[in-house]
């Protein structure tokens, strides 16, 4: 089923080519929403824009298009207003057929993607022997929800985690663990991620202090690289400690991802430094191999490099990126590769993807992506920290949102007199919490930053995850008061009469056209504001029409409206990576 959007667009298509020649066929119709209700619908300001061209009023456009439209099916007859404007008014009828021809769909008339890609996507990526941090989150989060979206229309998705797991700093912390840690090496159990962070910590001090402590250092790094067993053994024990604690967040979360780290590609860096060799990339400069990149230069006008192997013969993240995009388009046959970090890293893409397009290794049908995310704030407006300035562990900052949310539940529950289990407070604070950090990240344009409270993102009014999830809780209750499985309500007529019942109607049916937009543009926010007006539009008509005490049919038909509401925002909350409740 074509989304309503897609539909006008055919016809709106079909009558461009039969009013002016096949040379229109690709003219957009240039349709959208209208943004105020006197003027319908949707609004072409087609017209407007082929006046020009065709040399005549454009009125006189809009009422040659409007001569070969065909769209008697879906709207009543279209208005010409102002310049040049086409109006379009939906007819109850139409929006009656389609809302049941979607209530027999499970995926709510959202099409699979017509060309169905392999698409990466690259998000979270912490380091190993370090915690979580709240610098994560955005990228947890965004890069979790843009998979969803992606694999609900039918791509075929790779979540990678791109974890920093090799590197000098290895050396380092090998040689501490041998020297303060020996039984470490022989009980796997030995050492928790706490011990970790301070281990890093205690090692990191050593190597600044103590020059025989970097001797050492290096040496294990050379015993990483060339594989001896015990410090394989001592690298692998770090990672693997690591791994049990994001997998702590992960499962929090409710985010999947496949591990492939920075280690994965190293024995693929000697490869990559030598076909750029071969194709004439590389000049040497200062004793390093770089390659001089196109519209970078400092201060002096000198154009920058993208060293690819350092003057001491090793590599860094750039090299590692390099690697990574032939890997994934050669051997993993990514057609689409959407790497989800922070908005400072810009440049080192920017940079990574021009030296891959001049190696060759990008072809016209593969895309690159930067998915550019910005700052977590506190209330004061400075990057989000503790009272002592440290980074806000991540696992500290998800624990506090549940015990918020707890506190406000039990405070509610008290004021209603409702006497709640343990294992149901628990549960619907654990959720409420989780979806409000979730949904107050999502719901911001990602590119810039946002201000973290606590008060505001569990609040049951305005844009937040409490407010939509209680709308679905909403129907819920109608279902129960009623004793009415609204799964059993099969394809019942529907009529819409009520101007409500019409508007909701309408905002339900624009489901496949925000999920195509945010498959686009890739920015959830759009997905947010759509279920967060579906609520409100959902709420002004359960506040105007009775279900359960209204009269048949209109009882049946705005059950339906009302389960249909429910499976949207439950679609949509899913492809938040939010789980809904059925109580709160």
């Amino acid at each position: 089923m074509y989304s309503l959007l897609e539909q006008l667009r055919q016809q709106f298509s079909q009558a461009l080519v039969k009013a002016f020649g096949d040379d229109y066929a690709d003219t957009d119709p240039l349709i959208a929403l209208a943004g105020k209700p006197e003027f319908g619908d949707y609004q072409s300001n087609v017209a407007l824009s082929l006046a020009k061209t065709l040399k005549q009023k454009p009125r006189d456009t809009a009422q040659q298009i409007l001569d070969h439209l065909e769209i008697a099916q879906l709207c009543e007859p279209p208005e010409i207003a102002g310049p040049g404007f086409i109006n379009l008014k939906l007819k109850p009828s139409y929006l009656e057929n389609q809302l049941q021809t979607i209530a027999q769909d499970d995926q709510l008339g959202v099409e699979k993607a017509e060309t169905p890609q392999r698409v990466i996507v690259d998000f979270s990526s912490p380091n190993i022997a370090k915690e979580m941090h709240v610098g994560h989150l955005r990228s947890t989060i965004i890069g979790d929800c843009i998979a969803r979206i992606l694999e609900f229309r039918g791509h075929n998705v790779l979540r990678l985690n791109h974890v920093g797991d090799w590197g000098t700093q290895f050396g380092m912390l090998i040689a501490y663990l041998r020297e303060a840690y020996p039984d470490a090496l022989i009980k796997a159990d030995a050492l928790a991620i706490g011990d970790l962070v301070t281990l890093y910590r205690q090692a990191k001090k050593r190597f600044d202090e103590d020059e025989q402590f970097q001797t050492t250092a290096r040496e294990e790094v050379v015993k990483l690289q060339k594989g001896a067993e015990d410090s394989v053994k001592a690298w692998q024990l770090l990672c693997e400690q690591s791994r049990r604690e994001f997998q702590v967040i992960y499962d929090l979360l409710g985010v999947k991802l496949t591990e492939r780290g920075e280690s994965f590609y190293n024995p693929l860096l000697p490869d990559v430094v030598g076909e750029l060799e071969a194709k004439g990339l590389l000049e040497e400069d200062q004793g390093a191999k770089c390659v001089f990149l196109e519209g970078f230069s400092n201060k002096s006008g000198e154009r920058l490099p993208l060293i690819v192997q350092k003057t001491d013969g090793g590599y860094n993240y750039a090299t590692t990126d390099l690697a990574a995009i032939r890997y994934r388009i050669r051997e993993d046959g990514a057609q689409r590769i959407i790497y989800v970090t922070d908005a400072g890293q810009a440049n080192h893409f920017t940079q990574v993807f021009q030296v891959a397009k001049r190696a060759g290794w990008i072809p016209e049908d593969v895309e690159l992506v930067h998915v550019p995310f910005g700052l977590v704030q506190g209330e004061d407006g400075k990057k989000l920290k503790t009272r002592s300035g440290d980074t806000i562990r991540l696992r500290d900052l998800l624990d506090e949102a549940i015990a918020r949310s707890r506190q406000d539940l039990e405070k509610r529950f008290a004021a209603e007199g409702r006497n709640e289990s343990e294992d149901f407070i628990e549960k619907t604070a654990r959720g409420v919490g989780i979806s409000a950090v979730k949904y107050a990240d999502l719901s911001r344009n990602r590119t810039s930053n946002y201000v973290f409270s606590f008060d505001k993102m569990l609040a049951l009014q305005g844009n937040t995850a409490p407010y939509l999830l209680y709308a679905y809780v909403r129907v819920q209750g109608i279902s129960r008061k009623g004793n009415i499985d609204l799964a059993t309500l099969g394809n019942q007529t529907i009529v819409l009469a009520d101007d409500s019942e019409l508007v909701l109607a309408k905002h339900i049916l624009q489901l496949s056209d925000i999920l195509k937009e945010v498959e686009k543009d890739l920015l959830p926010n759009r997905l947010c504001l759509y279920l967060f007006e579906l609520s409100q539009k959902f709420n002004q008509f359960y506040d105007r029409c009775p279900v359960l005490q209204a009269e048949e049919p209109k009882r049946t038909s705005r059950l339906m409206l009302a389960d249909l509401t429910a499976r949207t925002l439950k679609l949509g909350l899913n492809l938040l990576g939010i789980e809904v409740l059925e109580r709160m």
